[in-house]
């Protein structure tokens, strides 16, 4: 099954607001994002649910720990029955592996991605916390360990996908935070792109939070987007 070409980040505190937000949304055209925030919140029975009601999961833990707590972290995110799940590629390729084999185990397991250089960091930042390359160089360098590893792709700003796709192949998924619908604001992210020029970058799934979720038509805004980005 082909998965949605957007996911809408669900960057939400309780389950009532969450659950009023998917209410507005498509089954079947977008996916959902659950992250930390809500995650916690509601916990793996709420994601569940929305699973069972149609909508693709991809879900944003990110984790990062020792390779057999991370192995098996990804295997009751498969257990839970969604699309896409992540780790942090700065944990290494062992733990990348760990990972990807104990999915390897499952009968229907997630597209496994990491975690390259979160979208809100800049080269300063970067550097504040000893890394001397530039957040393309950084992503480049993760990203090459995450497919050697036998990951499935990346999470990236869009700005990088077009570099991706060359340096590592059309067959290696990039999911992208950061896109913005022209004239929407860039809020915290800094790395940003709207969805026509990142599908044409080479972006395979967009996260797209605040232009839907804040907007008073949730269901237009996404459709404006599928038919701009042709689907």
């Amino acid at each position: 099954m082909a998965l949605p070409k957007i996911y809408v980040a669900l960057d939400c505190q309780t389950e009532n607001e969450a659950e009023n937000l998917v209410s507005k949304l498509p089954a079947g055209k977008v996916g959902l994002k659950v992250g930390k925030e809500l995650f916690t919140a509601t916990g793996p029975d709420w994601v569940k649910k929305q699973v069972d009601k149609g909508f693709s999961v991809f879900l944003d833990l990110k984790f990062h720990d020792i390779p057999n707590t991370v192995a098996k972290a990804v295997t009751s995110a498969a257990k839970i029955g969604v699309d896409i799940v992540n780790v942090h590629a700065s944990g290494g390729s062992e733990m990348m592996r760990a990972a990807k084999n104990a999915l390897n185990q499952i009968d229907r397991s997630p597209l496994l991605i990491a975690v390259t250089v979160l979208t809100s960091m800049s080269d300063a930042e970067l550097a504040e916390i000893g890394i001397q390359s530039s957040a393309e160089q950084q992503v480049l360098k993760l990203s090459g360990l995450a497919q050697q590893a036998g990951l499935n792709g990346v999470v990236c700003s869009a700005q990088e996908a077009t570099m991706l796709k060359s340096e590592l192949g059309s067959s290696f998924k990039l999911v992208t935070p950061g896109i913005r619908p022209a004239n929407s604001s860039a809020d915290d992210q800094k790395r940003i792109m709207t969805p026509e020029a990142a599908i044409q970058a080479g972006v395979d799934y967009m996260v797209i939070g605040r232009p839907i979720t804040q907007a008073e038509d949730p269901a237009t805004v996404i459709t404006e987007i599928l038919q701009a980005i042709g689907e």
